[in-house]
C-alpha cells in the first residue's frame, strides 16, 4: 500500500465540503477524482497535499503522513500558480530548489522539458537582429496554454513520485491537449503514481483505472472504472443503416435514445434484445453499416449517479 486516504473531511462553518473521504492506490497508476463544480475534488487535493488542514481523517504515503519529507510530489493546480512578473527560468529553478534538486541538474531537467513543451523561446530568450538581448519573458506575457506548459513543467522537474493533476488539459488546444496526454503516459510508463481531477470524461477513460465520483461533498460512487462499466451490462446500441428501423426497434420493445438521420441509440435489456433486433433488421433485408452493443460510458455513469442523487434532494 503506497497512497492510502482515510476519512478525510473538511468543514467551512456548518458547511461540509469534503465528508469521509477514502481511497487507496496501492499500486502505480491513475487514480481520478471525479465530480459537479463544487463537490469537493480541489479541496480534497489541497488538504492531501498538506495545503489546507483538514477535521478528520489522515493521509499516508507508504505508512507515514504524507509530506516534502516523506514523499517526493509534484502538483498541478488548476489555477495556475506562476508569479507573473518574474522571469519563467528563475520561478522553475527557484521551484527546484525547493524539492532539492540541484541547481544543474535542474537546468538539464529544464531544458529537457522546454524542449519537448517547445517552449525554448520563452525560457532562453534571445538576440534581436541588432545584435541587443531579449529580456526574458513572464508568465503575464504568455498565453494560457502556454503558461500551463511552464505550470506543469514546474510539478515535473523534481522528477516526482507521487503527481497530481488538477484539470491538466483543460483550455489546451488539440495538439497541446495530445502532447500533454503523451507526457502523462509516459509518466505511466515510468510507474508513478498519479491522481488526476478533470470534467473530461473521455480522458479519465484513457487513462484511469479507478475512480472517485464526489456530489455536494459525499462519495457517490468508487472503484475500479472497467468493473463499473461492467455492472451495469451491455446496455447502449448503436445502428447506422439504410432504412428504417424504428418499428422493428419498436416491436423488440426497444427504447429509442436518440436519432440523427438512419444513426439510431437505443437502449437494450441486454444481449437477447439486441439480437432479436439484429434479426428483424436482417431478415427485412435493411443493409446494417453499423451495429455496435457497448457498455455506458463514464460520461453516462456519472450523469445517471450524480443527476440521481440531486433529484432525491
Amino acid at each position: 500500500m503506497s497512497l492510502e486516504v482515510k476519512e478525510l473531511s473538511k468543514k467551512y462553518g456548518e458547511k461540509t465540503v469534503v465528508d469521509n473521504l477514502n481511497f487507496v492506490m496501492n499500486e502505480p497508476g491513475v487514480y481520478a477524482l471525479l465530480g459537479t463544480n463544487g463537490a469537493g475534488k480541489t479541496t480534497s487535493i489541497r488538504m492531501m497535499l498538506g495545503m489546507l488542514a483538514h477535521d478528520t481523517g489522515e493521509v499516508l504515503w507508504k505508512g507515514k503522513p504524507l509530506d516534502s519529507v516523506t514523499c517526493n510530489v509534484g502538483y498541478l493546480a488548476e489555477e495556475r500558480g506562476l508569479y507573473p512578473k518574474y522571469s519563467l527560468m528563475d520561478q522553475l529553478l527557484y521551484f527546484a530548489s525547493l524539492r532539492n534538486v540541484p541547481k544543474g541538474e535542474a537546468q538539464k531537467r529544464i531544458k529537457y522539458w522546454a524542449e519537448r513543451f517547445e517552449v525554448e523561446e520563452y525560457i532562453y530568450p534571445g538576440k534581436t537582429s541588432k545584435g541587443r538581448k531579449i529580456p526574458p519573458k513572464k508568465p503575464e506575457q504568455l498565453s494560457k496554454g502556454n503558461q500551463q506548459k511552464i505550470q506543469l513543467i514546474s510539478a515535473l522537474i523534481s522528477d516526482p513520485e507521487l503527481l497530481i493533476l488538477d484539470e491538466p488539459l483543460s483550455g489546451l488546444d488539440p495538439v497541446n491537449t495530445d502532447l500533454f496526454k503523451s507526457v502523462i503516459h509516459e509518466q505511466i510508463a515510468k510507474e508513478k503514481f498519479l491522481i488526476m481531477s478533470s470534467h473530461q470524461m473521455p480522458t479519465i477513460e484513457e487513462f484511469c483505472t479507478d475512480i472517485t465520483i464526489l456530489n455536494k461533498s459525499k462519495t457517490v460512487l468508487q472503484g475500479n472504472l472497467n468493473d463499473i462499466k461492467k455492472s451495469y451490462g451491455r446496455v447502449n446500441l448503436f445502428v447506422k443503416c439504410e432504412g428504417d428501423v424504428l418499428p422493428l426497434a419498436e416491436e423488440c420493445g426497444v427504447t429509442l435514445v436518440s436519432q440523427k438521420e438512419t444513426e439510431y441509440q437505443f437502449k437494450v435489456t441486454g444481449d437477447d434484445q439486441a439480437n432479436e433486433l439484429l434479426s428483424k433488421i436482417i431478415a427485412n433485408k435493411i443493409v446494417v453499416v453499423k451495429f455496435e452493443l457497448r457498455e455506458p460510458s463514464l460520461h453516462e455513469i456519472f450523469v445517471e449517479k450524480v443527476g440521481a442523487v440531486n433529484e432525491e434532494k
